[in-house]
């Protein structure tokens, strides 16, 4: 019980950062850059305070280096991929294209890693992707811009690569702060080459990037961490499917996004098979 209330909450988390992404960009409070940026500094602050304060208190601080590398640029390349995709595209279909590819990629580390993929995982998955297909298939729906879904798709690569190094994660709280904190350079490299935090820039969108960061993000993986040793690459890859459902329904209820009877199905499959490929 208690690792599906830290899946679910972490699910959440996830859901939460394309619906604050969204609403900060996509509604003009802030400049993608600039979000991905103040996202990963609050982050980083966050849970670099928690593992301080846990440190002066005899725990761990540094969690090594395994899997820092995988982390640290799966990371950086979710967050500003994720923030510019989100520009031009829905918080509903922003999720379903990011944690297709998630799915894909932690997939592909999982065959990759020699581990056992069982069968009803696989029909699991497919009936969950059958999903997306229909949520996102050329005519069924509001066209996508190409260059934003190709965004968000390496994204979900980045967060892919990012959840498979969490397999390795020792302590889940000190390797994510060390991921947040490691990508700064990266990040403020990156920042400064793509032009950041422009004159339009409002409290209110610095406010919703530092929420993004510290909690959703930070706190967030960190749970998210915590679990993927025990639920194993092929089933949290899976898992992760049910975010775009809880994204499109908060985009529908805050950010008014419509809904229709094809987001409805694809929604159906989605959560049909992650029950499936969750089943022990």
């Amino acid at each position: 019980m208690r690792l599906v209330f830290l899946t679910a909450l972490a699910l959440v988390a996830f859901a939460a950062n394309s619906v604050l992404n969204r609403f900060a960009v996509g509604m003009g409070q802030i400049d993608a850059v600039g979000f991905a940026v103040v996202r990963l500094i609050a982050g980083a602050v966050m849970l670099a305070v928690l593992v301080g304060l846990r440190g002066l208190a005899g725990g761990v601080v540094w969690a090594g280096w395994q899997g820092r590398v995988g982390g640290v640029l799966g990371l950086t390349l979710y967050l500003f991929a994720f923030s510019l995709a989100y520009v031009a595209l829905d918080a509903g279909a922003g999720a379903l294209i990011l944690f297709g590819a998630v799915q894909i990629t932690m997939f592909a580390g999982a065959l990759m890693a020699g581990d056992v993929v069982p069968r009803l995982r696989w029909a699991g998955a497919g009936m969950a992707f059958s999903g997306l297909v229909v949520l996102l298939w050329p005519g069924m729906g509001v066209p996508l811009s190409l260059p934003h879904a190709v965004l968000m798709a390496a994204a979900g690569v980045g967060f892919g690569v990012y959840s498979l190094a969490g397999r390795r994660a020792g302590d889940p709280l000190a390797g994510t702060a060390a991921n947040f904190v490691l990508s700064i350079p990266l990040g403020l490299a990156a920042g400064l080459a793509l032009g950041v935090m422009p004159a339009g820039t409002t409290g209110l969108g610095v406010v919703l990037a530092v929420v993004s960061g510290a909690v959703t993000s930070g706190l967030g993986y960190a749970i998210w961490y915590s679990v993927v040793p025990a639920l194993g690459s092929g089933r949290a890859a899976v898992t992760q499917l049910s975010v775009p459902v809880l994204t499109a329904i908060a985009g529908i209820i805050l950010l008014g996004e419509a809904v229709d009877a094809r987001f409805v199905a694809a929604a159906i499959c989605v959560l049909g098979g992650v029950a499936l490929a969750s089943r022990s």
